[in-house]
C-alpha cells in the first residue's frame, strides 16, 4: 500500500462536550506526536472513552476542537482507525472481514488476499481465516478486529479498552498484537481500567477526572511521581469519584 502524509500530530484545543446541559468533558487541550502510544486513565466516568469518539470524529465538540497538524491533515479521516470494547463482527468469515474492510478503503481485489493474509497471520489467526466471526471466542474477535484495523495501516489507531473482558491468556495476545502494530509505526491512543496494562504499555499518560485534563505526561514519570493529588490517589488504588 502506499505512503501517505503524516497526519499528526493531533490537537486538542479548549476541547468542551455537554448532552442536556450536562458538561461532560470541559476545557481539554494537548497535542499527540506520531510513534507514540498515550494510554487514557481516569477513573469510571472521566470521560476516557467520550474523548477517544471526539478524537476519532464520531462525535463533535460542544467547544473547542480537534485537529490534526500534519502534511496530510487534509485526509485523516481515512488514515486513522478505531477497535471498541465489544468489536462488532460482520456476518462472514474472519477472513472476509478483513476483506471487506480493504475494500472500503478502495484498496483493490488483486491486493487484498495478500493484505488479508498477512494480517490474519500477524495476529495468530490464520488458521481461523475461514471461520466465521461471530463464533470466535471473545479474544479472538478482538485480535480480528485489531487486525482488521492495522490491515488499511492506520497512522493513528484508537482502541477503546480493548481487553475489558478478556482472561489474561487473552490480554496478553491482544497485547503482544498492541505490540506489534506499534513497531510497526502505528500511534496507538488508547483507553484502560488497568494500571498494570498501562505500565506494560504506555509511553505517556493522559489522565482525566470528573471531564477534566489533569495530567498528560511521561509514563514513568506520572507512575514514580504524580503532579496532582488525583493522580497520586489514583496510582495508590484509592477510590476517586
Amino acid at each position: 500500500m502506499a505512503t501517505f502524509p503524516p497526519i499528526t500530530p493531533l490537537s486538542v484545543e479548549g476541547l468542551a462536550f455537554a448532552v442536556d446541559g450536562k458538561q461532560l468533558l470541559s476545557e481539554i487541550s494537548f497535542t499527540l506526536e506520531a510513534h507514540r502510544t498515550a494510554l487514557v486513565l481516569g477513573p469510571n466516568g472521566a470521560g476516557k472513552s467520550l474523548l477517544l469518539r471526539l478524537c476519532h470524529g464520531l462525535l463533535q465538540p460542544t467547544a473547542g476542537r480537534v485537529s490534526w497538524q500534519g502534511a496530510g491533515a487534509d485526509q485523516a479521516s481515512a488514515h486513522q482507525a478505531m477497535v471498541f470494547q465489544r468489536p462488532v463482527m460482520l456476518r462472514r468469515s474472519a477472513a472476509a472481514n478483513i476483506d471487506y474492510a480493504l475494500s472500503l478503503r478502495g484498496v483493490p481485489a488483486r491486493q487484498r488476499s495478500s493484505l488479508t493474509a498477512e494480517a490474519l497471520e500477524r495476529a495468530g489467526l490464520s488458521a481461523l481465516a475461514k471461520r466465521p466471526a461471530r463464533v470466535l471466542s471473545g479474544g479472538e474477535q478482538q485480535r480480528l478486529a485489531l487486525a482488521r484495523a492495522w490491515s488499511v495501516r492506520p497512522q493513528v489507531l484508537f482502541l477503546d479498552e480493548p481487553t475489558a473482558s478478556l482472561d489474561p491468556a487473552a490480554t496478553r495476545a491482544v497485547e503482544e498484537l498492541i505490540g506489534r502494530i506499534r513497531a510497526d509505526g502505528t500511534t496507538i491512543v488508547m483507553t484502560t481500567h488497568d494500571l498494570g496494562q498501562a505500565r506494560r504499555l504506555a509511553d505517556e499518560i493522559i489522565f482525566l477526572h470528573r471531564g477534566r485534563l489533569v495530567e498528560k505526561t511521561a509514563a514513568a514519570d506520572f507512575f514514580s511521581n504524580p503532579q496532582s493529588q488525583e493522580a497520586r490517589a489514583f496510582v495508590a488504588g484509592e477510590l476517586l469519584w
